[in-house]
């Protein structure tokens, strides 16, 4: 991607309105400009940034992935541009501060939820993004995103890894499967339904270690990426799964009952961002939820910024 030195904000407010309206011939008229006038805008925008921003969906048209980074900047961008505007002029804004979070799709929900919750209450604006944390941290390192709350630290050059805490970890099913496995635990998992957690995920790795150092080979019912949806199967009945008893805290499943403790095992919760200290209001209080973790686990007395590279525990 060749270097770009300077960007035509004019050529970005073009694409800005392109890519909220989902066409041309209606981004043309919202500017009162012709067609072709905002077609050589984008096409000398695409040029300078050596990647395409849209593609044809029909008549309309359609983000690129690179169109959706360059959109999500392109909103802070103007947004800060008229609340300039606003100083300026001496109107008083009362817009509330924006917090942009990925979530990595390993993160229980209830656990994101309760992390988020004191930028809730201090009435952050947030926009949440879900997905792989490989690319929740690109979009980190793009400026796309303010924090990614991680279930690890990201090998990423540049990025810092902040522990919010960790959790003692169990193994949970229904009452008639927990029962049966209570007796002889943890030898009883050997051959019993469960249900695993991504492959790529760092918990499964710790997991699957778990395993291999007990000689348990349980029979894989499934490999479910999202954690909301291993829950529900186990709720089911389908089968057993490991989880943080954080989350059974925060959750309260009905049904569930507890097998027996994974006790070498730990789960572990990261916010990371690209400043090695905490200077965002917003990601400074995303990053005390070690209230999250009381009774469940050994935390920082605050979330400590490390680098990726030395951030896990030993």
């Amino acid at each position: 991607m060749p270097s770009v030195d300077w960007l035509n904000f004019h050529h970005l407010r073009y694409f800005w309105v392109v890519a909220h309206e989902g066409s041309v011939s209606k981004a043309a008229k919202k500017l009162r400009v012709t067609q072709p006038t905002i077609s050589g805008q984008l096409a000398d925008l695409q040029d300078s940034l050596g990647e395409p921003l849209f593609r044809r969906a029909g008549r309309n048209l359609e983000l690129t992935e690179m169109g959706e980074r360059a959109l999500r900047i392109a909103d802070e961008i103007f947004a800060l541009g008229d609340q300039l505007l606003d100083t300026l002029r001496g109107q008083a804004t009362d817009r509330p501060q924006r917090l942009a979070v990925g979530i990595s799709d390993a993160v229980p929900k209830q656990v994101a939820s309760r992390i988020l919750e004191p930028a809730l209450a201090a009435r952050v604006q947030l926009v949440c993004r879900e997905g792989p944390p490989a690319r929740l941290v690109a979009d980190l390192a793009a400026r796309a995103l303010d924090v990614v709350i991680s279930d690890a630290p990201s090998s990423e050059s540049g990025a810092h890894a902040h522990l919010l805490g960790e959790s003692s970890v169990s193994v949970w099913g229904v009452r008639r499967l927990a029962t049966e496995m209570r007796v002889g635990f943890p030898r009883s998992l050997d051959g019993a339904p469960f249900l695993l957690p991504g492959a790529s995920t760092a918990f499964r790795r710790e997991l699957d270690e778990w395993f291999l150092a007990h000689k348990i080979k349980p029979r894989v019912v499934a490999e479910v990426e999202d954690a909301a949806l291993l829950s529900v199967l186990a709720e089911s009945g389908a089968g057993l799964y490991a989880t943080p008893d954080v989350v059974i805290d925060a959750a309260k499943p009905r049904g569930v009952d507890r097998a027996g403790p994974v006790k070498t095992l730990r789960a572990r919760y990261y916010a990371i961002t690209v400043e090695r200290r905490l200077a965002h209001p917003a990601v400074a209080l995303v990053a005390g939820a070690e209230r999250l973790f009381a009774g469940r686990a050994s935390t920082h007395p605050r979330a400590i910024s490390t680098d990726v590279h030395r951030s896990r525990d030993p």
